[in-house]
């Protein structure tokens, strides 16, 4: 069972229930960031990227590595870091077994992290963590493949479609990788394109989404997922939640054994 703590937004008064990534040691054993519980979350407000990384130490084989820091979109808008319960580790002056980064590189191995919400017959979803902008659309690629939309393929070739970054045949996804919250603007566009072409639209943002966006995409039923640098979707709204619950139009079978 995968281990949440709760976690309340210092904008909105909001509390969330988090579910702590975990992050694959070389060794096989899961390493999990210790959180501070009751503790107040850090707002984001510009990510400084050397600070969106967490060196942790395995209890079993003590291997140190580098891992995205635990990070929650509010659905207010906030982009939130939980707080850790112990400082963070330090590689070792000596260490010269220690590489970074770890066994999980972009477009390489995926995280044993805890699904974001599993519905029940389906699996964990395995996220891959993200330190390229390509990553981010692997992710959330990897992501709608798990909800069960087939075939999802990056918008490619000579006329690729503004505001669409994945395509399938029942499915379509903008993917923000940048920084700045994404706006109202790219929420409505890619609803069109979703009303257009008769196929759920989706919306993934590694900075969260602005007020305004977060309105608009609740008028409209849009689901809208953030993405943790480990590359793990929080849903935003009630659209996402709902769609983590009902899944794409491809339903797995209930056996995984």
């Amino acid at each position: 069972m995968a281990e949440t703590v709760p976690v309340r937004c210092p904008q909105c008064r909001r509390e969330h229930l988090y579910i702590v990534p975990s992050y694959p040691c070389r060794c096989g054993v899961p390493v999990t960031p210790a959180l501070l519980r009751g503790g107040i979350p850090v707002r984001i407000r510009h990510r400084v990227w050397a600070d969106s990384w967490l060196t942790l130490r395995c209890s079993a084989c003590g291997r140190y590595d580098e891992w995205p820091r635990p990070e929650l979109g509010c659905p207010c808008g906030a982009l939130l870091r939980p707080p850790l319960a112990e400082p963070p580790a330090r590689f070792p002056a000596q260490s010269s077994g220690a590489a970074f980064p770890s066994a999980v590189a972009a477009g390489g191995e995926a995280a044993d992290a805890p699904s974001p919400g599993a519905a029940r017959g389906r699996p964990d979803f395995q996220p891959v963590a993200i330190r390229t902008a390509r990553d981010v659309v692997t992710a959330a690629a990897l992501f709608l493949d798990w909800l069960g939309f087939e075939r999802v393929r990056p918008v490619a070739g000579a006329h690729p479609v503004p505001g669409v970054d994945l395509r399938g045949p029942d499915v379509l996804a903008r993917v923000d990788p940048t920084t700045a919250p994404t706006g109202p603007d790219a929420v409505e566009t890619l609803w069109l394109h979703g009303l257009n072409e008769s196929a759920v639209a989706v919306c993934f943002s590694l900075a969260g989404y602005t007020r305004q966006a977060l309105d608009r995409a609740e008028s409209l039923g849009l689901p809208l997922f953030t993405l943790d640098l480990a590359g793990t979707p929080q849903p935003v709204g009630e659209a996402a939640q709902a769609l983590l619950g009902t899944g794409g139009p491809r339903r797995p079978p209930a056996d995984f054994s």
